[in-house]
């Protein structure tokens, strides 16, 4: 066992909302020098950069574990994280058939880029991946368990955009395999705020949307090795994680 430092909620240019130098050449660049050794990739209700940002963390000895950060139809955010490329492809075909339909406006809300492992643009992306998907949280949750991912509530110490100010409590019935909490909220107070949900593994993220940002908050995960195998033994707890800030 050795501890592990993992940024799970790292964005990419494909998000509209994350600035364009955000590439996952530079990404995984920026997670080395910032000491980490597992990030995951979690744009918005999309995977299309994952595949190239896992490819280039093998070649230079990161752990990319592919993700997507979905919004459900209470526009509730949701990690989904896998093992592999084709899982996390496969839920992104079942968020593509129930995304709005339409145009991206690239003019009033940024560019969507697909790039390569050389930082070139492959496509300017059209989805709406900025909207609400058309799936509400519990069957959001089943699926991606259907296809062997990771659900875990995105930052629900937010205001908005969260599990917890969409609903106003995590509903008993959705099995949440753990809770995120954002860089605004320390331990101590998300302990105070959210001790209800203590029994659910917690773990913290950058939700980087910049460079500068990545791994400005990390989880400390106790592995064997930093696969995904062993992350899914970390929630359900049969390995150790912490963070302290």
């Amino acid at each position: 066992m050795r501890a592990y430092r993992a940024d799970l909620h790292i964005h990419t240019c494909l998000s509209p909302c994350a600035e364009i130098d955000i590439t996952p050449k530079r990404i995984v660049d920026a997670a080395l020098n910032k000491g980490l050794d597992i990030i995951a990739i979690s744009d918005h209700n999309s995977a299309e950069n994952t595949q190239v940002a896992v490819r280039i963390g093998i070649e230079k000895g990161l752990t990319v574990l592919p993700a997507m950060e979905i919004t459900t139809s209470e526009e509730a955010h949701v990690l989904a994280i896998f093992g592999e490329v084709p899982d996390a492809l496969a839920m992104q075909e079942v968020i593509y058939r129930t995304l709005p339909e339409g145009y991206h406006d690239e003019e009033r809300l940024g560019y969507q880029l697909i790039v390569n492992e050389n930082d070139e643009i492959l496509e300017f992306c059209k989805r709406m991946f900025f909207g609400a998907t058309g799936l509400p949280v519990k069957e959001l949750v089943d699926k991606i368990h259907s296809f062997g991912g990771i659900a875990v509530a995105s930052h629900i110490d937010r205001e908005y955009f969260s599990v917890v100010s969409q609903l106003g409590f995590i509903p008993p019935d959705v099995v949440f395999d753990g809770l995120e909490i954002s860089a605004a909220t320390s331990r101590k107070k998300a302990e105070a705020v959210f001790g209800d949900y203590a029994s659910f593994p917690w773990i913290t993220s950058s939700d980087s949307h910049s460079l500068d940002n990545i791994g400005r908050r990390y989880t400390s995960f106790s592995l064997e090795t930093p696969s995904f195998e062993e992350f899914v033994k970390a929630f359900k707890g049969e390995r150790s994680m912490v963070w302290d800030f």
